[in-house]
């Protein structure tokens, strides 16, 4: 499977975005698609997960008030719409792509080493 990532951009602090995330090759039932993020120096760090067939989903805590995720069935496409963005988001954004037993907690949701495909990241830049 291969995942397209887009969206990223540079924004001021206060504004939306909305990253999208593409997949192609492959049926996602059964399958996970996850969003982390990783910021200069830091390490990559789980944002949300979807599992496709349901479209139940899990979200980082601290992002809960202001980042959503959901899905297209039809396109195959997963999204991640970003509120009231500050400069702490700034980061790439990676898509991802692991099997439904992520979802057994959630540790093995957050855990990168569970996904197996990647996208090539997009750039999120919060000015202050």
């Amino acid at each position: 499977v291969q995942l397209q990532a887009s969206g990223g951009g540079v924004v001021q602090a206060g504004d939306s975005l909305t990253l999208s995330c593409a997949a192609s090759g492959r049926t996602l039932s059964g399958y996970t698609m996850s969003w982390f993020r990783q910021a200069p120096g830091k390490e990559r760090e789980f944002v949300s997960a979807i599992r496709w067939s349901s479209g139940i989903t899990r979200m980082a805590d601290s992002l809960k008030d202001r980042f959503t995720i959901y899905r297209d069935k039809d396109r195959n496409t997963m999204s991640l719409q970003m509120s009231s963005l500050r400069p702490e988001d700034t980061a790439v954004y990676f898509c991802a792509l692991g099997p439904d037993r992520v979802w057994t907690s959630w540790r093995t949701t957050a855990a990168s080493g569970n996904y197996y495909s990647w996208g090539q990241g997009t750039q999120v830049t919060v000015s202050s």
